[in-house]
């Protein structure tokens, strides 16, 4: 039997109008397209003009495609003795940090969604009142140093193993993901507190560890400034730290410029130019390839865990 209304008289549903649809989602698609555009074009250009000769990113000839084809800048920067290290150092940093990282997150984010934790309170009060208040660039210098952490490995991951933000983030996920409801049907299975952590809180949280391994994968990969404040050995260089003295190296000053021929001065501005581009693709590539891998989580990890409670 159809739906009546007050009146008495059945309820039409209301026919869609297939025309409208389309004109819709051309719109979007116009739209959408016209930004996937204007973010992809800059990407596109610094690829170009990194496999492009000098003169042509100089006399501004690449607007698309590459322009006399070249290696020569990805030449000058494998050539330089400290970029494998530097790599290595970079995974190294960025690995071993975002799993130091990851344990710590989680271990301090899923007691303080528990309801019945002694002191909930208290805690997430001390974890956000350092959101908003710190030392400063100078205590923290002081405390690595008296910490003897200076010039080792350690200085790039101790002081950077936990950030409020992010546990934040996290336990919000937890309480609004993972009901009390569950965990009381796990206590009735005579199931412990750390059997439901590890056999069901973990696994029901993939979308925000994912999120969580990308925001913490970027920040020690793109970590160049506290590099630069606690490490002297280049050695132990990340690759940030290399692809900046790479850059600085052929900045010379004007005085060496002048003493040098026209064709080496020639030479030695192109590969300059090139060298900003290729500096960037060398520092992008590894996170742009492991971006597509988590970007199904990374969405849903950041809505979910953004609610506020």
């Amino acid at each position: 039997m159809a739906a009546l209304t007050k009146d008495g008289n059945p309820i039409r549903n209301k026919i869609r109008d297939p025309l409208s649809d389309k004109v819709f989602f051309t719109i979007n698609a116009i739209v959408l397209g016209i930004f996937g555009l204007m973010v992809l074009y800059p990407l596109i250009y610094v690829v170009s003009c990194s496999f492009s000769s000098g003169y042509a990113v100089i006399t501004n000839k690449v607007w698309l495609w590459p322009v006399e084809p070249t290696l020569d800048a990805y030449g000058a920067i494998l050539k330089h003795r400290l970029l494998m290290s530097g790599y290595l150092n970079a995974f190294l940093y960025m690995v071993g940090g975002t799993t130091v990282n990851l344990i710590l997150i989680v271990l301090a984010a899923y007691p303080l969604s528990r309801s019945d934790m002694p002191g909930r309170g208290f805690f997430t009060f001390v974890f956000m009142f350092t959101m908003f208040f710190n030392g400063g660039m100078i205590p923290d210098y002081l405390l690595v140093r008296n910490l003897r952490l200076l010039n080792t490995r350690w200085a790039l991951i101790i002081p950077f193993m936990l950030s409020a933000y992010n546990i934040i983030l996290v336990r919000t996920f937890f309480k609004s993901t993972i009901p009390t409801e569950l965990l009381d049907a796990a206590h009735i299975d005579s199931c412990s507190d750390l059997q439901f952590f590890w056999r069901i809180a973990l696994p029901l949280s993939k979308p925000i560890l994912a999120v969580m391994v990308l925001f913490c994968a970027v920040g020690h990969w793109n970590g160049y400034f506290r590099a630069l404040l606690y490490l002297s050995d280049s050695d132990l260089y990340p690759l940030q730290l290399v692809l900046r003295d790479i850059l600085f190296v052929t900045q010379m000053p004007d005085s060496i410029l002048m003493a040098m021929g026209d064709s080496k001065l020639e030479e030695l501005s192109n590969l300059q130019q090139l060298l900003k581009y290729s500096v960037i693709v060398v520092a992008s590539a590894p996170l742009m390839i492991l971006y597509p891998f988590i970007q199904k989580y990374f969405v849903k990890g950041v809505m979910i865990g953004s609610l506020k409670g």
